[in-house]
């Protein structure tokens, strides 16, 4: 299985933050960061929801990013990331670190 995975963060209210798996067990980070980047045009929070625009920022570490979906009552906003499973990783200062 792989160690790699594509996640979506966000919150609602002050106290509530979700956090989603969009993808997991990608075999290498490069894979990762491609199934990120076709997230960005695609993913949603919920299925109600109707776009009436995107916005999409990069953060420096070009292997995050911020979605800003207008809806036709609000805005939405969330984390799109890649993240690797600490145990399956190939180096071992990952564990050491954690």
């Amino acid at each position: 299985m792989g160690s790699w995975a594509v996640i979506a963060q966000y919150g609602y209210a002050p106290d509530y933050n979700e956090t989603t798996i969009i993808r997991r067990g990608l075999e290498t980070k490069d894979q990762a960061l491609e199934e990120l980047r076709a997230a960005l045009h695609t993913y949603r929070p919920a299925k109600g929801l109707r776009e009436q625009w995107r916005q999409v920022y990069r953060f420096a570490d070009l292997e995050s990013y911020l979605v800003v979906i207008k809806g036709q009552v609000t805005e939405w906003k969330c984390t799109l990331r890649v993240a690797e499973l600490i145990s399956d990783s190939t180096d071992p200062t990952v564990a050491e670190r954690a």
